[in-house]
């Protein structure tokens, strides 16, 4: 008898702890739960954390978190305003903050994901089809971009190099989107706090010929530099050898002035020697008509002179090793000699 009385205590026990351990709850600092009656919500939900009460066995408790949460699109092909295909990363930071009516509508976190893509995804698509490449990759209207220091003053001017004006840029359309993919999402209980582009690029089959017009524009750009390069480069070739042609000729210029005025000077020193004494000019002579001999009188030097000659006159008085002959060509009534000499 007593060994049944001891198993009934041992089965209410049991049975007591399971109903006990039935009926309470804990809820952590980072959740919030739902506490449901045969798959319906009942009461408030349960928003404090620490131990809680429900009933055993037909209650069941569905914890919801309550810390910010990620949703991270998959990268999506989409078209721009200027009819350009790309590729746009987005991802976004939510939260819940109506437990119920959250579980209501969607029950899970898997759930809310997939509406988020399709909000998310439906909202990036309207947003980038209504503004062009330029305004979604520039990050605000007011950023100046870096300008060629090699271009002129002109060329600035003309905006060359610049980027094309825009009138929003990516804050403001990253703004769009949050502010229509927000007002959606509310009525499922989660508070959209954050959206941003990860990634833009051109998609794959467009890429190859972006890039192809990206280098021409490049190249058009560098041979409009080289052909002023070597149109300035001609300039100056011209140049230099106009200031080289007018250095020449002030160079011979003032040349044929010098010697002009030493002949000039030359003359009027021979002009006073010879009014001061003529004994000196006749001296001058010589000595110019010796130097002359050692320029025209060489070896086997034969020359051909009249008798009355300026140069003929000095070799009269020559050593006796120097013939003197008549000159044959000469007519009879001329006096002439022939001199052979053999050296200056």
């Amino acid at each position: 008898m007593n060994r049944i009385t001891l198993i009934a205590v041992l089965a209410v026990l049991g049975v007591g702890t399971y109903v006990a351990m039935s009926s309470v709850y804990t809820v952590s600092e980072v959740e919030q739960a739902i506490i449901t009656q045969f798959g319906k919500p009942v009461g408030e939900p349960v928003t404090t954390a620490g131990l809680k009460f429900k009933a055993p066995f037909i209650q069941s408790v569905n914890p919801i978190e309550r810390r910010v949460l990620e949703w991270d699109g998959n990268p999506s092909d989409m078209p721009t305003k200027d009819k350009l295909y790309i590729s746009v990363d987005l991802f976004a930071r939510w939260r819940i903050t109506d437990p119920l009516q959250y579980f209501l509508r969607l029950h899970d976190e898997r759930s809310a994901q997939s509406r988020l893509d399709d909000i998310l995804g439906s909202e990036t698509r309207n947003a980038v089809a209504k503004h062009e490449l330029i305004e979604l990759i520039r990050t605000t209207k007011d950023r100046v971009p870096l300008r060629d220091t090699l271009l002129t003053e002109a060329e600035r001017k003309q905006d060359i190099g610049s980027l094309v004006p825009i009138q929003k840029g990516r804050k403001l359309v990253e703004q769009e989107i949050f502010a229509a993919a927000a007002e959606k999402i509310q009525v499922f209980g989660i508070e959209l706090l954050d959206i941003r582009f990860k990634r833009i690029n051109y998609n794959e089959s467009v890429r190859p010929k972006i890039y192809d017009r990206m280098i021409s524009e490049r190249r058009q750009i560098a041979e409009r530099f080289l052909s002023e390069g070597n149109g300035e480069a001609a300039r100056i070739r011209g140049n230099r050898v106009r200031d080289m042609n007018k250095i020449q000729s002030e160079a011979y210029r003032q040349v044929e002035e010098i010697r002009g005025l030493a002949d000039a000077k030359a003359t009027e020193i021979y002009a006073k020697a010879y009014n001061q004494s003529p004994q000196a000019v006749e001296f001058y002579e010589f000595t110019r008509t010796m130097q002359s001999y050692k320029s025209i009188i060489a070896e086997d030097t034969t020359l051909v002179l009249s008798t009355d000659s300026d140069v003929f006159k000095f070799l009269k008085g020559m050593a006796p090793d120097a013939k003197i002959f008549p000159q044959p060509n000469v007519p009879p009534t001329t006096d002439g000699a022939v001199s052979r000499g053999t050296g200056g």
